[in-house]
């Protein structure tokens, strides 16, 4: 089986354009020599002058402890040599202080509530934005058209003015997934006015997050991701871009 990291590297070489915002940091990561782990090549490409954690292997994790209240008990990051994980690391790398915001109301959560319960609507919400989470800014007449579910204003109408937007994928989980893309991938839109690590973190409050304040995107329909999307019958598929409830 091939290993995450050659399989990144093999993406990398003609990145896809949900990849792009990642590929310098992928690139340093698997420059790292001698690291035989996915753990082992993120720790190496961490920027000394940044207070990044440390990504450890899965084996530290102690049997009973939750993943979240490790992290935040020891700034250390449990690590599988998979994509999923190492995608996990990237996004660490890039949005450290939209992560620690994450893990900080994940493992508050956890001490408040405990584990043996149900999760409650806030840590449902921070694990859906950890995993699959897309984060847009976009002109108002997109954003209209997003919380309408108005696929044919959205992607056709108004397609130039995705030009004027940007979007960046932050899940690691969407990221994995996007390896094999297909039509129906969706991801979980968060609406914000600036892709900057800082303004992100700063978005992300319990309030909004108990909400659930997303805005489902079927991602390979944005204009430039797929090649398919140029016919203008991609966006008729109605169990893909569903019409409003």
């Amino acid at each position: 089986m091939e290993s995450a990291l050659a399989s990144l590297a093999a993406t990398l070489r003609s990145p896809p354009p949900w990849l792009v915002p990642y590929a310098q940091i992928a690139r340093h990561v698997l420059r790292a020599e001698n690291s035989h782990s996915v753990a082992a090549a993120l720790n190496a490409a961490a920027s000394p002058e940044r207070d990044f954690v440390r990504f450890v292997d899965q084996s530290e994790l102690p049997a009973g402890e939750a993943y979240e209240a490790f992290i935040a008990r020891t700034g250390c990051v449990p690590t599988r040599n998979n994509l999923h994980d190492l995608f996990n690391g990237l996004v660490w790398l890039t949005y450290p202080n939209t992560k620690r915001r994450l893990n900080t109301l994940q493992a508050q959560q956890i001490e408040l509530l405990g584990t043996s319960g149900p999760r409650g609507a806030l840590r449902d919400a921070l694990t859906v934005f950890d995993e699959n989470a897309a984060i847009l800014r976009a002109p108002p007449t997109l954003i209209d058209a997003l919380r309408r579910r108005d696929w044919y204003t959205l992607f056709i109408e108004q397609r130039a003015q995705w030009q004027a937007a940007e979007i960046v994928l932050f899940g690691h989980a969407l990221l994995e997934k996007l390896m094999q893309p297909r039509k129906g991938i969706t991801a979980h839109v968060w609406l914000i006015d600036g892709i900057d690590d800082q303004t992100l973190a700063r978005s992300v409050v319990s309030e909004r997050m108990s909400a659930k304040d997303f805005l489902p995107l079927p991602v390979l329909g944005v204009p430039g991701w797929w090649a398919a999307n140029e016919a203008v019958d991609f966006y008729s598929d109605v169990e893909v871009f569903r019409p409003p409830r």
